[in-house]
């Protein structure tokens, strides 16, 4: 089971589209945890996932956070998907991501 972690500015603001992620990931059979944290909490979400998605707030901290993780696959979501919160299109990004 892949872990996907979302970090945004307050972990707030994902909410929805994890919601959204979680729906399009079931209903393609896709078993995965999704969740969202603030940036702040990097340090204790990070080292357990298997993809790392940025939100547009906090894509600046991209290079940051790949230096401090350089093991671990870091991608900023598309913001047409994050503003239209396409949870579909950024499962299906994360999981090409992961080379799945």
């Amino acid at each position: 089971m892949k872990n996907i972690v979302l970090l945004c500015a307050a972990g707030m603001s994902t909410s929805l589209l994890v919601t959204k992620m979680k729906e399009a990931a079931a209903n393609e059979g896709f078993e995965c945890q999704i969740a969202a944290y603030a940036l702040a909490e990097a340090s204790k979400v990070v080292p357990d996932a298997d993809i790392v998605l940025l939100g547009p707030q906090v894509r600046f901290n991209q290079s940051k956070i790949k230096k401090d993780f350089p093991d671990k696959i870091v991608e900023c979501i598309e913001m047409r998907d994050y503003g239209t919160m396409n949870g579909a299109a950024v499962v299906k990004f994360a999981k090409t991501k992961m080379g799945l």
